[in-house]
């Protein structure tokens, strides 16, 4: 705090009431040190006292999650929870959104709290900004996307071999108009997956210019209206790739609205409950977010007990799921 103060050119007291949303500081000043604290990365740790008065770790974790309402962020969450649990470590969850100022701004929270390491998949173009933290041995593990910019333990699952395995699928049952729903482009999943699902296209022959793409669709409503402007088009898909759970969602309302859920193949990345129960099943791409929890728990508690080895990438494999949507064979 006295290195802000001296940045700012205040007293300690005035970087107090700054931080803690006091009343009695102008706006120039609040101003400049917000500046200051942002500069010199400080952040407000609200149980400093109470830690160095004890000894003791927070027997904390901090866990950022895109969404702690999609389902696959959720079996990540308590997988992550059941694991850390045993050792008497609870698990602080808030979602990122995809938005890269809100995963600042929550890092900043967590490390506020002094939790004792961070889990979290990233979305800013780079994740340097957590490099003093990271130096100071603060452990962090991403998961589902690597990191950038800063080297860490990362888990994730095999994207790319993933979404070929899609495309080969299709391709064995005689698709070869094809067409890829996809999420937004700075995500780093959405793109490993689509590059592996148009390189499978290419391997077999087929002309990756003529597969309609569609990206941008992060929601079920967008997913939704680019699958009935494709499926409504001159020349439609005869099968669908979609990239993940909640683009699979609007792409099965939009077969389903047109009458199409039996005539149109449909390979979806994620699984999801209930698809096995659909008419027809649907055929996914499966990541097994239970073992990237797991795994994810397994490396942060090994860097809080000390292990300072080189960092390391551990891939979970995908598995297609036959059940039904994803076998449909083209009628032209």
């Amino acid at each position: 705090m006295k290195n802000v103060a001296d940045l700012a050119g205040v007293g300690i007291k005035t970087v107090s009431r700054v931080v803690n949303n006091e009343p009695g500081v102008s706006e120039e000043t609040r101003q400049r040190v917000l500046r200051a604290s942002e500069q010199l990365q400080y952040h407000l740790d609200i149980t400093a006292g109470s830690l160095k008065r004890s000894g003791r770790k927070t027997q904390s974790i901090g866990l950022l999650l895109p969404s702690v309402s999609n389902p696959f962020s959720g079996e990540i969450h308590r997988a992550l929870e059941d694991a850390l649990a045993e050792r008497g470590i609870a698990v602080f969850a808030s979602s990122l959104d995809d938005d890269p100022g809100r995963e600042k701004k929550l890092i900043s929270a967590f490390l506020g709290r002094r939790v004792d390491g961070l889990v979290l998949t990233p979305i800013a173009r780079s994740q340097a900004y957590v490099i003093p933290e990271h130096s100071r041995n603060l452990p962090m593990v991403f998961i589902d996307r690597e990191p950038v910019g800063i080297e860490a333990d990362a888990v994730v699952t095999d994207n790319e071999v993933g979404a070929a395995k899609a495309a080969a699928h299709l391709i064995r049952h005689g698709h070869t108009r094809l067409a890829y729903l996809g999420d937004r482009t700075d995500i780093q999943t959405a793109t490993k997956r689509r590059t592996g699902f148009l390189e499978e296209i290419g391997r077999a022959g087929i002309a990756t210019s003529t597969i309609p793409v569609r990206n941008g669709l992060h929601d079920e409503e967008t997913a939704l209206r680019a699958a009935l402007e494709l499926l409504t088009s001159e020349n439609p898909p005869t099968a669908i790739f979609s990239s993940q759970n909640l683009v699979t969602f609007g792409a099965m309302r939009a077969l389903k609205s047109l009458g199409l859920h039996h005539s149109v193949a449909l390979i979806g990345f994620d699984d999801f409950t209930l698809a096995d129960m659909m008419e027809p099943g649907i055929t996914v791409i499966a990541q097994h977010p239970e073992r990237i929890g797991k795994t994810a728990a397994e490396r942060i508690l090994a860097r809080i007990d000390g292990d300072d080895g080189a960092p390391k990438t551990y891939i979970v494999p995908s598995e297609l799921i036959p059940r039904g949507s994803g076998e449909i064979l083209p009628l032209t």
